[in-house]
């Protein structure tokens, strides 16, 4: 017989601390059973959300050794054995307000996603008697992300919104403009497409945490990475970060180089870069950037140019 003891952070009337439970390891356990039998055996006011038990409504999620699990999927003998001890710390979601225990607030996540219009607005050539059909092969272009459970997994380990979450969407709802604008029925995903830009698109770390901690595979970091690519196909998408990347492609792609000295005038223009010149005189002056180098061509250019071309085939 194994003891799990489960240290689990407690909040009720604005205070806090860490309330130690031991619960008897059972075959087949999951997290959430062991919260069911704390709260059936041992302590009525331990607080958490659950519905299902089937991993499909994402109610349960909490972060158990500062990593996001979905209670009612994983299973306490998996951890333990993960981990390598029976001792597990159990907290809420990050990157979330908590009400009460491990029940977080979902009201400010959803009037964050209003900001990308959430909706599929059909195209004028459907109407309720022809319904709005499409493909397989168009279905299939978003029905990966309709996969989303809104377990918030990712927002917790998203590094952004840890960092600063007022001028970031978090990430399920990257996926869910992913899932619209791939939609062949919307009459005007360019509008979506905006409304990601203008609410931090490229702010993004790039730390592939809500990929690593999406239970469903969904790879959200993907997802703003295509939202990326479709933004800078708009041809009004003026944001630092497509000029940004815009100015690294052309780099990689006429030099086989990256000429860094160029890359803030390029991505913020002349006025905007100018701001930054006291940290250019600095790096200049310990060697860290010569603003007066020419960058030589790369002699593999032409393999470059042939890699880059392949992907970008491979892509579409």
């Amino acid at each position: 017989m194994m003891i799990i003891t489960l240290q689990i952070h407690r909040f009720v009337d604005e205070k806090n601390w860490i309330q130690e439970y031991k619960v008897e390891l059972k075959k087949g356990m999951t997290i959430l059973e062991g919260f069911n039998e704390i709260k059936a055996k041992q302590d009525p006011t331990l607080s958490f959300t659950s519905s299902c038990r089937s991993s499909i409504c994402g109610a349960c999620a909490v972060r158990v050794n500062d990593n996001a699990e979905l209670a009612c999927e994983v299973l306490l003998e998996s951890l333990v054995n993960r981990y390598k001890t029976n001792t597990l710390v159990v907290k809420p979601l990050g990157n979330f307000r908590v009400i009460r225990d491990l029940i977080v607030d979902w009201d400010p996540k959803y009037e964050k996603m209003k900001k990308i219009d959430p909706v599929v607005e059909p195209k004028a050539a459907f109407s309720p008697e022809k319904g709005c059909k499409q493909s397989i092969e168009d279905f299939d272009k978003y029905k990966k992300y309709a996969g989303c459970i809104l377990c918030g997994s990712c927002v917790s380990e998203c590094n952004k919104s840890a960092l600063n979450e007022k001028d970031f969407l978090d990430p399920f709802i990257f996926v869910k403009a992913a899932k619209i604008t791939a939609d062949s029925r919307d009459r005007s995903p360019a509008d979506h497409l905006r409304a990601v830009v203008q609410a931090g698109l490229w702010k993004c770390l790039n730390c592939q945490e809500c990929t690593a901690k999406c239970p469903k595979d969904l790879d959200p970091a993907g997802a703003i990475e295509k939202l990326k690519a479709a933004s800078i196909a708009l041809a009004s998408d003026g944001s630092v970060g497509a000029n940004h990347a815009k100015a690294i492609y052309n780099d990689i792609y006429t030099k086989g180089l990256l000429d860094e000295s160029k890359l803030a005038v390029q991505s913020e223009g002349i006025f905007s870069a100018a701001l930054r010149v006291p940290t250019a005189y600095r790096l200049m002056k310990v060697g860290k950037l010569n603003m007066f180098e020419k960058i030589p061509e790369n002699k593999e250019i032409h393999q470059i140019r042939q890699l880059i071309d392949i992907a970008e085939k491979e892509d579409k």
